[in-house]
């Protein structure tokens, strides 16, 4: 795996949208990390993070893993992450030796970052990632909340598991009230990589079977879409952040270029990104946030 500068997906994807550019001057952030100082503070304070990797069969799928204060230790360019998936999560006795991407998020302060390497060492108890990849995002797009322990969280999550990939009713009155879910993708050779997405209610939607949305302004880095451009496979994470209710999804994603203002919304980017699944799992997750705060920055939904 190598992050020297930046792939031919995010290089073509950055061309596409005129922001080359603009990229260039952010492509240091791509440099291999040291994880200390700062970065470090912040993830030994997090209690949620996501992790994008493949179960045991080579399917990727993105979850989320909990921990008190202190469970992300970062020292140099190692994380290790004193937790790992929960019972019937697809990522339980994922295989070491393959990539993954780490994300987590404070919500009540809308700041985010991502780890991306190698999974050396897996386990039931403990993770560890040989980081290749270290970097913050900007604030846009965070909805503002409060996670708190649930005390009523049974000791292992419930889950149930679709091989069909079909949403069901519930599935999808989910995804169309979300104002936030995660993004796992991946690259042949540069690894793999988690994003938040957040917008305003509804701004994620299901149609026949499909979930889309629209691609809004960002660091016009494209870690995600230049993924999504050499290799459609890709994950999404919902989470009901008021019940703990969680639902993965495991398939294929392609990006769509139209008109900027064309019907249907692009955010004004002229891009949106569609999702078929192709597996689908529900679970629960020992977290609530009732209160919510939306991003000033969620563009107004479109038609």
């Amino acid at each position: 795996m190598s992050s020297v500068g930046f792939h031919e997906g995010e290089r073509d994807v950055q061309h596409r949208a005129g922001v080359e550019a603009e990229a260039a001057r952010l492509e240091g952030m791509l440099l291999p990390p040291r994880l200390d100082g700062g970065i470090t503070r912040f993830l030994a304070e997090r209690t949620l993070a996501v992790l994008t990797a493949r179960d045991g069969t080579g399917r990727l799928w993105t979850s989320p893993l909990q921990g008190e204060a202190g469970f992300l230790d970062a020292h140099g360019t190692t994380l290790t992450v004193h937790t790992a998936p929960q019972e019937d999560d697809p990522l339980q006795n994922m295989p070491a030796g393959q990539e993954a991407g780490l994300l987590t998020i404070d919500f009540a302060i809308r700041r985010r970052v991502r780890v991306n390497g190698t999974l050396t060492a897996g386990g039931r108890h403990t993770l560890q990632i040989d980081a290749d990849q270290a970097f913050g995002n900007c604030p846009s797009y965070i909805q503002q909340r409060t996670l708190t322990p649930a005390p009523d969280h049974p000791a292992a999550a419930s889950g149930e598991a679709s091989g069909d990939g079909l949403l069901t009713a519930g599935h999808e009155r989910m995804i169309r009230q979300a104002d936030t879910f995660f993004l796992g993708t991946t690259h042949p050779t540069r690894g793999t990589d988690t994003s938040h997405k957040g917008g305003n209610p509804g701004f994620v939607r299901v149609e026949d079977g499909v979930i889309w949305w629209p691609d809004y302004a960002g660091n016009n880095l494209f870690n995600s879409l230049g993924n999504i451009a050499v290799d459609p496979e890709a994950a999404l994470l919902f989470v009901d952040f008021a019940t703990g209710t969680l639902v993965q999804l495991s398939g294929v994603a392609q990006l769509e270029w139209v008109t900027p203002g064309s019907s249907g919304d692009d955010g004004g980017t002229g891009r949106r990104v569609r999702f078929h699944p192709q597996q689908i799992r529900t679970g629960r997750m020992p977290l609530r946030a009732q209160a919510v705060n939306f991003s000033p920055h969620n563009p107004e939904l479109a038609a």
